[in-house]
């Protein structure tokens, strides 16, 4: 997960929404992803996305299933397909996503009889929950001053 936040700090850097991934096969990271839907302007542009993205390239195929995946933030249920799809056999997310539709939602769905993902939530929690509440309390404290 310290990787998956070195590659948040980096979407910080960039002014994106500071989400990170990272994606391991045989205990190695074998590539990273970091949010880019501002600098790119297109809504898939996720961190997640990204990661599963470059591992399918460097795997040479889109399915997957002997990689992980760490996330900084709990994946939304298009990133969560993207994981079913790739047949990932485990996530770890560090900070709950708190609203929307959940991961254990999207896989309690009777209908996926596919593929099950085994599911870890809440790994260094407060560090991934704490760069989150700072970008979003930063980019407040902005929209508050040039409204001004």
């Amino acid at each position: 997960m310290k990787a998956a936040l070195k590659c948040a700090q980096k979407a910080l850097s960039e002014g994106e929404v500071p989400i990170g991934a990272v994606v391991v096969c045989d205990g190695k990271i074998i590539s990273r992803g970091h949010n880019r839907r501002t600098k790119k302007q297109i809504a898939t542009a996720h961190a997640e996305v990204e990661a599963i993205e470059k591992a399918c390239r460097k795997l040479k195929s889109w399915r997957i299933p002997e990689c992980e995946i760490y996330v900084t933030l709990e994946p939304c249920p298009m990133c969560m397909g993207a994981m079913l799809n790739a047949r990932i056999k485990k996530v770890y997310f560090g900070a709950h996503e708190g609203k929307g539709v959940s991961l254990t939602d999207v896989l309690a769905n009777a209908n996926l009889v596919n593929h099950k993902i085994e599911v870890e939530g809440g790994v260094m929690e407060k560090e991934c929950s704490e760069i989150l509440s700072n970008f979003f309390s930063d980019m407040r404290i902005r929209e508050k001053a040039r409204r001004e």
